[in-house]
C-alpha cells in the first residue's frame, strides 16, 4: 500500500491557514490586554484624583512632588 503524499503547495496552504488563525487569536487577546490596561489607568488616575482631592496639599505642592523637588513641611 503506497502513502499518499501531499503536494507541497498543500501543505503551504494548510500552514498559512494555521498561521492566519493564529495571528486572529494573538490579536483578540492583545486587544483583550490593551483594554485590561487602559481600565487599570483609568482605576488609577480615578485614585490619583481622589487621594488629592482628600488631600491637603496645595496643587503647587503636588506637582513639586511630582516634578522631584521637595515639599517642605512647614
Amino acid at each position: 500500500m503506497a502513502r499518499r503524499s501531499v503536494p507541497i503547495e498543500e501543505k503551504i496552504e494548510s500552514q498559512k491557514e494555521v498561521v492566519s488563525k493564529a495571528k486572529d487569536r494573538y490579536e483578540n487577546e492583545l486587544d483583550k490586554l490593551e483594554k485590561l490596561v487602559q481600565k487599570r489607568d483609568e482605576l488609577r488616575s480615578k485614585e490619583l484624583m481622589e487621594a488629592f482631592a482628600r488631600s491637603e496639599r496645595s496643587f503647587e505642592e503636588v506637582m513639586r512632588f511630582l516634578s522631584g523637588n521637595e515639599v517642605d513641611d512647614e
